[in-house]
């Protein structure tokens, strides 16, 4: 993000960052449970978390060497920018994992606590991706096409996660 780029065109890089975010925390759930069933949700929170942080680092870091020195110098201030633009990765991983905890501290079990965390990270994916149409001026056509396309996303993704794991 650079100077000239409005606060609407920053809220719009949050959205997106929060669509990928999304599917990154349901794929981190959906591929956790590859291999010798759910982990347990303290288990999947740090999962979630881990991942979230470690790719909005990746993130972060793509976005101040790819910006092209000399023409956006790297400075502090350059790099907090693009640490704020780039957080909604990060956060998007944050309503599964209190889904994950929440399903646990009820009692329960890792595979019910796992799914809650899915379909979280799916809802949010979807409405991230219909806040983010809407926030760029979409029409309705484009917002609802944003919408369905996320939500088969998503829906491929669990998919994939019952027909790999068998939970």
């Amino acid at each position: 993000m650079n100077g000239r780029e409005t606060g609407a065109a920053a809220e719009r890089v949050h959205s997106g960052g929060a669509v990928y975010g999304s599917l990154l925390a349901a794929s981190v759930v959906a591929g956790s449970a590859a291999e010798g069933g759910p982990p347990t949700p303290a288990d999947l929170v740090i999962l979630l978390i881990c991942t979230g942080v470690v790719f909005w680092i990746t993130h972060v870091y793509v976005q101040v060497v790819g910006s092209g020195y000399p023409a956006r110098p790297f400075t502090w201030g350059n790099l907090r920018a693009v640490a704020r633009s780039e957080w909604p990765l990060a956060q998007a991983s944050f309503p599964p994992s209190i889904a994950a905890a929440l399903a646990s501290g009820l009692g329960m079990s890792n595979t019910v606590a796992a799914w809650a965390a899915l379909c979280v990270a799916v809802a949010s994916q979807v409405g991230w991706a219909v806040t983010a149409a809407v926030q760029i001026g979409a029409s309705r056509n484009v917002i609802i096409v944003s919408g369905i396309a996320n939500l088969i996303l998503g829906l491929a993704i669990i998919a994939l996660k019952t027909l790999v794991s068998g939970h």
